[in-house]
């Protein structure tokens, strides 16, 4: 596989506070590539490693290609319309804009629009289409649907997937484990510093086990448990629910998602 991007022992401290502690992480050529893990691991440092936006202390970095980031919240002016800000990020990248990306990605509805008027999902799509003015080959993607309803969570999902198919690679940071099993070719979980796992998400569940939750409704009200070897453990939990004289409505299995899996290992498990 050609790697776009590549990190070796990669490291950084603020003061005494170790944030990277020596992180090793390829990134395939094509990929949806997402870093997790909880507040404080050193997700957006990495990623604004990577970037080049932050420097580190030590190790390597190879990106190979055009890159795009991401701009946060406040980046652009109060006053700023859309098309004034894409018609500047144009004229730096020495490029007309992309009308087709424009409208998918719903730009071209916010050209006479204040960046200060602008939903946060509407100012999510237009940093979106800034970032890929350039034509980059990397997309890099910090907590990209945070803050948004659902409807816009779903339609910057479809972008993603779309970069995707043009052959964009994209690594992006997410604390939402249901968007990254949507989303990703791979995952890199980082805890204290480091990457406490790396590979698929199937290989994810593979390392640690298949982990069941079971939804019981019942006249006394929802219980709710999670359990190794659903055989064995689901006639202990009927035969729990009968000793209370609980009569069973419903009865709901489902396999254990990214999310309990992510927990599990964040806790050394």
């Amino acid at each position: 596989m050609t790697h776009a991007v590549q990190v070796r022992n990669l490291r950084k401290s603020y003061g005494k506070n170790e944030a990277l502690r020596g992180v090793d992480l390829d990134v395939g050529q094509g990929e949806v590539f997402a870093l997790l893990g909880a507040n404080g691991a050193g997700k957006t440092t990495a990623l604004e490693c990577i970037e080049g936006l932050r420097r580190y202390d030590g190790g390597s970095v190879s990106v190979r290609g055009r890159t795009g980031i991401q701009l946060q919240s406040a980046s652009l002016p109060a006053y700023i319309r859309g098309k004034e800000a894409i018609r500047l990020f144009a004229k730096w990248n020495r490029t007309s804009p992309d009308r087709a990306m424009l409208a998918a990605l719903g730009a071209e509805a916010l050209a006479d629009k204040q960046y200060r008027e602008m939903s946060t999902g509407q100012k999510r799509r237009l940093h979106l289409a800034l970032a890929l003015t350039g034509n980059p080959d990397i997309l890099f993607l910090d907590e990209p649907t945070a803050g948004l309803d659902t409807e816009g969570r779903l339609s910057l999902h479809a972008c993603i997937r779309a970069l995707k198919g043009r052959g964009k690679t994209v690594l992006l940071s997410s604390h939402d484990m249901a968007e990254v099993e949507s989303l990703c070719d791979g995952i890199a979980i980082l805890l204290d510093g480091r990457i406490a796992f790396a590979g698929t998400a199937g290989e994810l569940a593979d390392r640690l086990g298949t982990c069941y939750s079971v939804r019981i409704k019942t006249n006394l009200g929802l219980e709710e448990f999670e359990v190794e070897d659903i055989e064995k453990e689901l006639p202990t939990i009927l035969r729990t629910c009968r000793e209370k004289n609980a009569a069973i409505k419903d009865i709901q299995v489902d396999r254990g998602s990214l999310e309990r899996h992510f927990v599990r290992i964040t806790k050394g498990e």
